[in-house]
């Protein structure tokens, strides 16, 4: 910098002469207790800083911020929204008071001043002065994301009788916007495993975290998957993903809408042999993915199966029924004697349990209350596993 004439580049200058100073000098002598007091006095100052920053800022035309991000190797948003905070504290008097004293750091700054853009714009001046004061002084207590849950209920405490038609509307808007922004993604990486992203609105999140925290339950993990994995006290992102899974392959497919006439549903296409276990051969998916033929028997012991002979060039020869399901009184009726899994050893309920041919029926094994009996989950699918 050439010599500096405002006072506000003097003060600047100072401070480099004054940091440049210690910056070979080494901590290791400091006293805890003084370390902590000097973060906090870093933390204050870092603050002052960033105030003073935003204001020279607000004061600079556009050549001048392409010059700063350019000479600072900033990108433009960067400093777009130093220039925007510093417009905002033109008009946020008391947030920029306490920001210029160390009040508050440059984060709880930045929230404070969006709570505050987001009150009515009818609303009184003087109510708008009043959720500033108690943002600021909230501030001093409370950390930037408690400040954000803070802002978000600003009209209880300067207008209580305006809060309710404020929240229905703020309500109404955000829903409104999470509508237009749902989306929803995914793609198979051709070795095994899918990936996606999706963006819904937060009922609908709730709804689905519910739903996953509820099948990874440990009660239920148990009994899925062993004593060891009940033990894990809280569910984790493997664990949710399991779960997600879980969730899919029970959710009943007769609540789905139909498309071209027919109910949204996976068709899997597998040889006798694949399916009988006298071969271990892919099965293939009617979305062009193969699975193995453990894991196509062991979705078919809880899915409808409609028999299809084909011909050379898969021609339909001929097409069977799904009539192979234990009634609603014969899984009753097997419930009341079995009166839970069959395994020895385990006590999982009947309500939770799965029917079972003892004679597989890929091999004709009737569907009767005599040839069924009852598998938990875990049990269930260790018997598909087996070879």
């Amino acid at each position: 910098m050439a010599t500096p004439r405002h006072r506000v580049s003097v003060a600047v200058a100072h401070a480099h002469t004054e940091i440049d100073a210690v910056a070979d000098a080494s901590v290791w002598s400091m006293e805890p207790a003084e370390t902590t007091a000097t973060l906090v006095e870093i933390s204050k100052l870092k603050a002052k800083v960033a105030e003073l920053e935003a204001r020279v800022a607000e004061h600079a035309d556009d050549e001048a911020v392409d010059a700063w991000a350019h000479r600072t190797r900033q990108t433009k948003p960067a400093v777009l929204g130093q220039v925007k905070l510093g417009q905002a504290l033109v008009t946020r008097g008391h947030v920029r008071d306490a920001l210029a004293a160390g009040d508050l750091v440059l984060e709880q700054a930045r929230v404070i001043v969006t709570a505050l853009d987001q009150l009515p714009g009818d609303l009184h001046p003087a109510l708008v002065a009043k959720a500033e004061r108690h943002l600021v002084a909230a501030g001093r207590e409370h950390t930037a994301p408690t400040l954000r849950i803070l802002g978000k209920r600003l009209m209880d405490v300067v207008a209580p009788d305006l809060a309710d038609a404020y929240e229905a509307r703020q309500l109404e808007r955000e829903e409104a916007d999470a509508l237009l922004a749902t989306t929803f993604t995914m793609v198979d990486d051709g070795h095994g495993k899918c990936h996606g992203r999706f963006t819904v609105p937060s009922l609908h999140g709730a709804a689905l975290k519910k739903m996953l925290l509820a099948i990874a339950a440990p009660k239920h993990r148990t009994a899925t998957d062993g004593p060891a994995a009940g033990a894990v006290p809280r569910p984790g992102r493997e664990r949710l993903g399991r779960a997600f899974c879980e969730l899919l392959e029970r959710y009943p497919a007769h609540q789905l809408p139909q498309t071209g006439g027919v109910s949204a549903t996976i068709v899997v296409t597998m040889t006798l042999e694949a399916l009988e276990g006298r071969l271990e051969q892919a099965a293939l998916l009617d979305t062009g993915e193969r699975i193995t033929a453990s894991t196509a028997r062991r979705l078919a012991c809880e899915a409808g199966i409609i028999p299809a002979v084909l011909g050379g060039n898969s021609e339909v020869l001929d097409l069977g029924r799904t009539r192979r399901f234990h009634t609603k009184a014969q899984r009753i009726a097997i419930g009341i004697r079995d009166k839970g899994c069959t395994e020895p050893g385990c006590d999982w309920p009947p309500a939770m349990c799965h029917v079972h041919h003892d004679i597989p029926w890929s091999r004709g094994g009737p569907t009767d209350v005599e040839h069924g009996r009852l598998l938990c989950p875990r049990h269930h699918a260790r018997y598909h596993r087996r070879t």
